[in-house]
C-alpha cells in the first residue's frame, strides 16, 4: 500500500497552494506549519514572505485564507496577530486519515525512496573480559537505530567490532602454554559445554593469573610479547588457542545479549582481527598518497586543529615505530572494507563520547584518502556516561565497575515484583516472562528516552515505576487497551468519520497521525530518544482519552466502534514504536 499523507502535510499543501496564488513570487515557499495550542496547526511563514515582498502581512494572510477551501480537510482557519494562520482540521478528516493508516501494515509510514546502505558499528565487547555497564548504551542505542533505519527502508549491515586482538592475547596464550592443566578447568561436568557465565568466569580467572605473572616476571613478559608476534604471523598452535578464547567469549557475549533481548548473529561479529590482512595495504595507501607521513619511525597523520598540551600537533598514529599497528589502522581498514566491499553510503559508529577525538581524526584521514566523500559519510553517534543515583559514574560499593549481567538480573527481579503485585490472572511462569520483558524494557527505555549525547542516572526504582516517563507506563497503556478490546464482545473497532470527536479524541488522533513524520525525523537525526518521547506522549494522550471518554459505554454503537478504533490504532502504534526500540509489549500485565 502507498504511504498515507499526514494531515499536517495535506494542510501544508493547501496553504502553500493558496500562498503561491496570492503571492506568485513566493511559489514553493514553506508556510512553516506547526502544531499549536491555539488551534490544531499554526502557519508562521507569511510574516517573512510579506516582509520580503514589502506587503502587509495581515492583508496577505487574509488573502491566503480566502483562497483556502474549507469543509472536507480544514474546518476553519483564522488570521491571528500580525499574520499567523490558526487552522483547525475537520473531525471527519482526522478519522478518515487514521482509517487509511490502519488499513496499512506499516501504519501508513512511507519507505524512503532515497534509501542507501548503512553500516552500524555497535555492541563492541572485548574478548576474555566481562561486559560491564559501560557496554549497555552502545548495544541498546545501536540496536534501536538498526530497527528504525530498516523500517524506513534502509539496507542496514550490523557490525560488532569486538576487541579480539593485541598484547593481552600473547599474555593469555603464553600463560596457558606454560600451565596446560589450566585448560581443563570447567565449571560444567565432563565434556559439557560451559555456560556463558562459566566460560567468562574461567577466562577471567586465567586473565588475572596471566596479568599477575606478566607484571611480576620480566622473562615471562618477554615470552608473552614474542607470542603476540606468533599470533600476528598465524602460528597454528597460537592461533588455535586464540580461537578458543574468542569462541568461549562469544558464548558469554551471546548469553548477555540474549538476556538483553537482542539478536546478535555470528556473521555480524567482525572484530579487530577481521581486518588484519588489510593493515599493511592501508598503511601503504596512506603513505603513498601523502595522507600519512613518517615521524620518528611511526606512520602518522597530522591535523592543524589537534594539538597536545605542549602546543605541538598530536598525530593519529597509524603504525608504531616498532612496526605494530594501533586502533587507527584497524578502524581505517574497516572503513575501506565497509565502503568498498559492503557498499556503504553511511557509516554510523555508536561509540562512547570520550572517543570523539579519535574518530574525528580517523574520519578526516579517510576523507583525505578518498574513502569517505560527499556520497559516503561517517558519523559517530556519541553517547554519554551511565551515572549512579549520586550523579557519579556508576560503580559498585567497592568502587568496581558494575557487571552488566548483575544489573540486568536486578532489573528483572524488581520488575517481577511489580508485575506480581499487579497480576490478576497470571501464572508464575507468566509472571517470570513478563518480569523479564518489563525489566529489560525498563533498562532500555531509560537509556533510549535520554538523548544519546547526555549522561543519565541509572535508577531502577524510577525505571520500573508505573508513573512517569517509563517503559512500564507504556506497557501498561498497551495492556489496558488489549483488555478493553477483549471485553468488547460483539462490538468491533471501526472508523466512523461522521461521528463528532471530543477534545481528547482529537488530540489523540492528531498525535497518532504524526507517527510517520516522527519516524523519518528519528531516522534522519539518529535520534531514538525522539521516538521514545513520541510514545510517552501517545500513552499520556491515551490516558486522558480513556479517563474522559467511555469506550464500551459510549452513547451510540457508532461511537463505541469509533473509540475502539482509536484504541486499536493506539495499541498498534505503541507496539510498533516499542518494537523499534527493542521493547516488548505484553498483552497482559
Amino acid at each position: 500500500m502507498a504511504s498515507v499523507p499526514s494531515l499536517a502535510s495535506s494542510v501544508n499543501q493547501r496553504v502553500a497552494d493558496a500562498l503561491a496564488s496570492a503571492l506568485p513570487e513566493a511559489g514553493g515557499a514553506d508556510p512553516l506549519l506547526r502544531r499549536s495550542d491555539r488551534a490544531d496547526f499554526q502557519a508562521n511563514g507569511i510574516l517573512a514572505l510579506a516582509k520580503k515582498a514589502k506587503a502587509n502581512p495581515r492583508e496577505l494572510a487574509t488573502t491566503v485564507v480566502e483562497g483556502i477551501p474549507t469543509g472536507d480537510l480544514i474546518k476553519e482557519i483564522e488570521v491571528s496577530g500580525p499574520g499567523f494562520l490558526n487552522i483547525t482540521v475537520a473531525d471527519a478528516a482526522i478519522i478518515s486519515t487514521l482509517a487509511a493508516r490502519a488499513a496499512d501494515d506499516r501504519l501508513g509510514v512511507p519507505l524512503n525512496a532515497a534509501a542507501g546502505t548503512t553500516v552500524i558499528d555497535y555492541a563492541q565487547p572485548n574478548v576474555a573480559k566481562e561486559m560491564h555497564v559501560g557496554h549497555l548504551r552502545s548495544a541498546v542505542i545501536g540496536a534501536a537505530m538498526v530497527e528504525i533505519l530498516e523500517f524506513t527502508g534502509e539496507k542496514v549491515v550490523r557490525r560488532h567490532h569486538i576487541g579480539d586482538w593485541g598484547t593481552q592475547f600473547g599474555m593469555l596464550i603464553q600463560y596457558l602454554l606454560e600451565h596446560p592443566h589450566e585448560l581443563d578447568h570447567k565449571s560444567g561436568d565432563g565434556d559439557e559445554q560451559a555456560s556463558g557465565e562459566e566460560a567468562m568466569s574461567n577466562l577471567n580467572r586465567l586473565y588475572k593469573a596471566s596479568r599477575a605473572l606478566f607484571d611480576s616476571d620480566e622473562e615471562f613478559k618477554t615470552r608473552a610479547r614474542a607470542r603476540v608476534v606468533d599470533l600476528q604471523a598465524g602460528e597454528p598452535e597460537t592461533l588455535a588457542l586464540w580461537q578458543r578464547f574468542v569462541d568461549e567469549s562469544k558464548i558469554y557475549f551471546y548469553s548477555v545479549f540474549n538476556k538483553l533481548d537482542m539478536d546478535i548473529q555470528d556473521p555480524d561479529v567482525v572484530g579487530e582481527s577481521g581486518y588484519n590482512d588489510m593493515l599493511v595495504e592501508t598503511c601503504k595507501l596512506l603513505e603513498e598518497s601523502g595522507v600519512a607521513v613518517r615521524s620518528n619511525g611511526a606512520l602518522c597523520v597530522f591535523f592543524e586543529d589537534v594539538k597536545g598540551p605542549d602546543g605541538n600537533p598530536t598525530p593519529l598514529i597509524v603504525q608504531k615505530s616498532d612496526g605494530g599497528f594501533g586502533y587507527a589502522a584497524t578502524d581505517l581498514s574497516a572503513i575501506r572494507d565497509r565502503v568498498t566491499n559492503l557498499g556503504a553510503t553511511e557509516l554510523i559508529y555508536v561509540v562512547d563520547a570520550r572517543q570523539s577525538l579519535h574518530f574525528k581524526m580517523v574520519f578526516e584521514t579517510a576523507r583525505r584518502a578518498g574513502w569517505l566523500n560527499d556520497d559516503v559519510k561517517a558519523v559517530q553517534l556519541a553517547f554519554g556516561t551511565v551515572l549512579g543515583k549520586d550523579g557519579k559514574p556508576f560503580k559498585t560499593r567497592e568502587g568496581e565497575t558494575v557487571r552488566l549481567v548483575d544489573l540486568l538480573d536486578e532489573a528483572i527481579e524488581r520488575a517481577s515484583a511489580v508485575v506480581r503485585e499487579k497480576a490478576q490472572d497470571l501464572t508464575e511462569a507468566e509472571i517470570a516472562e513478563r518480569g523479564a520483558q518489563v525489566g529489560i524494557g525498563a533498562v532500555k527505555y531509560a537509556d533510549l528516552s535520554t538523548s544519546a549525547a547526555r549522561d543519565y542516572k541509572f535508577d531502577l526504582d524510577q525505571m520500573v515505576s508505573l508513573n512517569g516517563d517509563t517503559s512500564v507506563y507504556l506497557q501498561y497503556a498497551y495492556a489496558r487497551i488489549q483488555s478493553i478490546l477483549r471485553k468488547a464482545g460483539a462490538a468491533r473497532p471501526a472508523a466512523h468519520p461522521e461521528v463528532a470527536l471530543a477534545p481528547t479524541e482529537r488530540a489523540l488522533g492528531l498525535h497518532l497521525d504524526g507517527f510517520g513524520e516522527l519516524i523519518a525525523e528519528a531516522a534522519a537525526e539518529h535520534a531514538p530518544h525522539k521516538l521514545a518521547a513520541y510514545l510517552y506522549q501517545l500513552a499520556s494522550l491515551y490516558t486522558s482519552f480513556y479517563s474522559e471518554c467511555p469506550v464500551l459505554k459510549a452513547d451510540t454503537p457508532e461511537q463505541v466502534e469509533n473509540r475502539l478504533f482509536l484504541c486499536e490504532l493506539t495499541a498498534r502504534t505503541l507496539s510498533k514504536g516499542m518494537s523499534l526500540l527493542g521493547i516488548r509489549t505484553p498483552e497482559k500485565l
